[in-house]
């Protein structure tokens, strides 16, 4: 008796438990909704089990159908959860005509023609549907990462854990012709053995799969600029020197466009910083168009920004360079009084022979001084000259 009764209060606890630390992370992470939908799939699954062990006041058929309509729910739940959770539209009409069909059959057999057996096979079949279409959703994205994979074999698992342990639980057991005994027959035992292990399985890999979102959005938040939303410098030299190794492997063209704003300190003292914020953040997504898919885009500091660009030479970076000039300088900035217009300037470098980043950047920085000497509001190239030419520097252009 004190064995059934702690097997019976096994997957309750164990739900409650899960259903608290999904909550709690919930809370923290409140852009999760599907967290908030795991927390109350657990909390049904607990109530689901409790109400299988104990009857309540209107009956016992009334209490077990009960159960059973909790546990649909909780499966819809959780499986709308997990399918979210990777960003798939959630096939709900699929989940709701199984569960609906599932907990049909079970009041079917329970007051039609009264069946303990076919209640089981129907309930579990409906569960199963519902699991495997699951794995269906997550074998689109499998390839994508190994929480991916593990959670595509889990929902496979657990689908044909509810279409074929039944089958085999009463080929062994045999049919059950009411719900005495039931607590200690082999088909109930494996039913809460195995669904506490699932469970946890598939709870330990959720969690596994938010810490690793964490760490990602983590990194992601150490290698951007959070007012200008690209790369700060640390992630902007990153990224740049795997894009030259890249091209140099792959023996392609690549250009560094340096920019700077024009007078920016002036600026924040006269109109504010919120102005100078808004005209960091106009110039920045003027960049990041610029730079595409392919290239990287990041701001170095201040009003100093950077732009490696692939598969450009000298001539088109210095036209990329000279449209963002010109349509930044044309543009009004919200903030700032209609008549005042911003500018900034620009130095390009094209990549020449296996110069690093550094030296890349050495030389945009070069043609940026000139631009600013030279006026402001202007582009220019530096053009590496010839190992043979003894003077061994760059030249400048002006675009």
């Amino acid at each position: 008796m004190h064995t059934d009764l702690s097997i019976s209060l096994l997957n309750p606890l164990i739900s409650l438990v899960l259903a608290m630390s999904f909550y709690l992370l919930w809370r923290y992470r409140q852009d999760r909704r599907y967290l908030a939908a795991l927390a109350l799939a657990y909390v049904g699954s607990s109530a689901g089990f409790l109400l299988q062990r104990f009857e309540l006041p209107i009956g016992l058929d009334l209490t077990k159908l009960f159960s059973i309509i909790i546990f649909t729910l909780a499966t819809i739940c959780m499986a709308s959860a997990v399918v979210a959770r990777f960003g798939r539209r959630i096939p709900l009409a699929a989940f709701v005509t199984l569960g609906s069909c599932g907990v049909a059959a079970f009041a079917w057999f329970m007051f039609v023609e009264p069946s303990l057996t076919w209640r089981i096979y129907m309930l579990n079949f409906a569960f199963g549907g519902i699991c495997l279409i699951v794995a269906a959703e997550i074998r689109v994205i499998a390839s994508k990462g190994q929480i991916e994979k593990l959670l595509l074999v889990l929902s496979t698992l657990t689908g044909l854990n509810f279409l074929l342990r039944p089958l085999i639980a009463i080929a062994i057991g045999g049919d059950y012709q009411s719900y005495e005994g039931m607590q200690s027959s082999l088909y109930w035992t494996s039913t809460v053995l195995s669904h506490a292990l699932l469970s946890l399985l598939i709870a330990l890999t959720l969690f596994a799969a938010e810490a690793q979102d964490a760490m990602r959005q983590l990194k992601a938040e150490s290698l951007t600029d959070p007012l200008s939303g690209l790369l700060n410098r640390r992630g902007f030299e990153a990224k740049a020197s795997m894009l030259l190794d890249s091209c140099a492997r792959s023996n392609l063209p690549v250009a560094l466009v340096i920019a700077d704003l024009d007078q920016f300190k002036a600026l924040n003292d006269k109109h504010g910083h919120a102005a100078g914020d808004r005209v960091i953040v106009e110039f920045s997504t003027r960049l990041r168009m610029a730079a595409g898919d392919r290239g990287v885009a990041g701001r170095l500091g201040g009003e100093e920004f950077a732009v490696v660009l692939p598969l450009a030479d000298p001539g088109a970076a210095r036209l990329l360079a000279e449209a963002v000039r010109a349509v930044f300088a044309a543009e009004a900035i919200d903030g700032l009084p209609p008549d005042v217009r911003v500018t900034a300037s620009f130095g390009v470098a094209a990549r020449s022979g296996d110069e690093g980043l550094s030296q890349l950047m050495s030389r945009a920085d070069e043609a940026l001084y000139h631009a600013k000497k030279s006026g402001r509001d202007s582009v220019r190239v530096s053009y590496q000259r010839r190992s043979e030419d003894p003077a061994g520097q760059s030249g400048l252009q002006t675009a």
